[in-house]
């Protein structure tokens, strides 16, 4: 008879703190599961005081999550019940042990002949923690010695036997396609997510699964030490709506040792007597006075140590990366959230509209932001999203996993010359070669407006046709193709023998002419007078952003941000310095003027 389980924790906030098991379930079939633990109780973990055996020192969470994974498996029927395992946990608590001990039990406890094990690691150091536990183990027991053929230069693992094999191997493209794995562990996931094409690579590794009935795939992770991204951000949302019973999934089980939402809220992760929450392994391999020691080095050291090593030792996940020279609105940013404020709604909500612009350079994004002045309240309200090019990812291919995110959540729009591109479509362009360059219009010929500005420009005439549009704003430096796609949508004309435009275009400078904007964004969003969409886009830029001193005048600068992008940001400030002049949507005092206007 099958069994009947859930893989949903509700209780899970109790659990964790009371210190009982994450696995909601008894093992499916507990003759498998106590035939696997026979095994790997045996292994001796070497680098420990004395060689204990798995038997003589695992914490009862060890052996509830290898239960689970091999009491999974049905013997009569060859299947496995529950394929996918996620484990989230700080750092040294004894993960990459305990995956080098679950992958060999597999590799033991296998029945297939030349059966493929793996365990994929982002780099060769986190490949050898996995593979240098392993060859300990076979080498400190004889049994195991005459069982296995370990072939350390090879990273690989053989059973003399059946022929079967476990291979530790640093992950890329080239080393996961054709896989016709049993078993897969992927180790240290969030590294994986900060790669842009770790979503069809992992597919790749994992595809052979579909063919292989008694197959699993584990996923081992401590959290990352920027805000999480790409594949990581995809399995992390996935398991926390499975584990909460958000998502029906038997076939997945996510084990994650993170605080609960108040504890988080009131910092309880900050107190000695909390940091088992996330430690099941506290007293054992790593104890809370060496905790709360680099804590104390951490708080002093400033907030982007204290929020990385908050990561890693205690799974407090990292919102926006707020380092020592942060601008000072990132502080307050999230408190000023609205998240219904969609484009519709901030244009029925207010009573004029202006429209920042920002970048748009080849390896940049092209920020709008859409300010709106509520009427009524004279709250600011505001909308952002971004525009690229494929170029942009691979040129700045530290952001890409990132820049992939947003693309999923509509915040930026991506093009490859006229089409665009979906999130997966933006991976798998980068795993090809770049298209070559289109040929130049013969002369006489009028180039077509860019896709990228053209989406951009449709936002602007939407806001237009509502007849709340007072102004649009942009860099006056490399403005000319912006202008020039203005133009042609009829919202801006700069042409004195035509009717005055019905929408004035601005031009605003940066650097220290900003400053008041940026001084302004600060002090509303900290009285909550400037609500912003709640958009990750944003957040993200709001994050990136960085101060530098230049005179008497305190910067936020792209010089400053460094390879992270705050354009849309930028245009935000800019839309803010707009505003600052109290237009009106007609009758504007800019009405009758002609040209680009310098602001600033």
């Amino acid at each position: 008879m099958t069994p009947v389980w859930s893989t949903a924790c509700p209780d899970w906030r109790e659990r964790i703190v009371a210190g009982q098991s994450l696995v909601p379930f008894a093992p499916l079939f507990p003759g498998e599961a106590r035939a696997a633990l026979d095994v790997l109780d045996s292994f001796r973990i070497v680098d420990a005081p004395g060689s204990p055996t798995f038997g003589q020192s695992s914490r009862p969470w060890v052996t509830d999550f290898a239960a689970a994974i091999f009491g999974a498996y049905d013997a009569e029927s060859g299947r496995r019940l529950i394929r996918e395992f996620g484990l989230l946990i700080s750092k040294k608590n004894g993960k990459s042990t305990d995956a080098a001990a679950i992958m060999l039990t597999a590799l033991v406890r296998n029945w297939r002949l030349s059966a493929e094990f793996y365990i994929l690691a982002p780099t060769l150091e986190v490949a050898n923690n996995s593979f240098f536990p392993a060859r300990d183990m076979i080498k400190a027991d004889d049994e195991l010695s005459e069982i296995f053929h370990v072939r350390e230069h090879e990273k690989i693992i053989i059973h003399r036997t059946t022929r079967a094999f476990l291979k530790v191997v640093a992950a890329d493209a080239e080393t996961v396609s054709g896989k016709k794995a049993v078993g897969i562990l992927i180790d240290e996931l969030w590294l994986f997510g900060k790669r842009a094409n770790a979503e069809n690579m992992l597919r790749e590794a994992t595809g052979g699964l579909v063919s292989r009935p008694e197959g699993f795939s584990i996923y081992l992770s401590t959290q990352s030490d920027e805000p999480p991204a790409g594949v990581f951000l995809d399995k992390l949302r996935y398991w926390r709506a499975v584990r909460d019973g958000a998502v029906t999934d038997p076939r997945t089980l996510a084990v994650l040792y993170e605080f609960p939402e108040a504890m988080q809220k009131a910092k309880a992760y900050l107190l000695p007597q909390n940091f088992h929450v996330t430690n099941p392994n506290l007293g054992l391999s790593v104890s809370a006075e060496w905790i709360a020691d680099e804590l104390a080095k951490a708080q002093q050291s400033g907030d982007h140590a204290l929020n990385v090593f908050l990561a890693k030792h205690l799974n407090v996940e990292i919102g926006q990366t707020l380092r020592a020279d942060r601008w000072a609105g990132a502080d307050v940013w999230r408190g000023a959230a609205d998240p219904a404020l969609t484009l519709g709604a901030l244009i029925a909500r207010s009573e004029c509209i202006v429209i920042g612009i920002d970048g748009g350079g080849a390896d940049d994004l092209l920020g709008l932001a859409v300010l709106g002045r509520e009427a009524g309240t004279k709250r600011w309200l505001s909308w952002g999203r971004a525009y690229a090019r494929l170029s942009v990812f691979r040129r700045r291919k530290a952001i890409a996993a990132q820049l992939i995110d947003f693309a999923k959540s509509d915040d930026l729009w991506v093009y490859d010359r006229d089409r665009l591109l979906d999130a997966a479509e933006i991976a798998a362009a980068l795993e090809t070669p770049a298209l070559p360059p289109e040929p130049i219009p013969a002369a006489g010929q009028a180039a077509e407006i860019a896709a990228d500005l053209e989406a951009l420009v449709a936002v602007c005439a939407s806001v237009q046709a509502s007849g709340k549009l007072a102004i649009v704003g942009i860099d006056p430096a490399g403005v000319g193709l912006i202008v020039e796609a203005l133009k042609v949508a009829d919202i801006y004309e700069a042409d004195p023998a035509k009717p005055a435009p019905s929408t004035p275009l601005i031009g605003v400078s940066q650097g220290y002419r900003l400053q008041g904007a940026i001084k302004t964004a600060e002090r509303m969003l900290e009285d909550q007078t400037l609500l912003h969409a709640d958009q990750p886009l944003l957040s993200w830029s709001v994050g990136n952003a960085r101060t530098e001193m230049k005179a008497n005048a305190m910067l936020v600068s792209k010089a400053a941000s460094g390879t992270a992008k705050i354009d849309p940001l930028m245009a935000l400030f800019v839309s803010i310095a707009l505003m600052a002049t109290n237009p009106e949507p007609k009758g504007s005092v800019y009405t009758g003027e002609r040209g680009l206007i310098s602001f600033g």
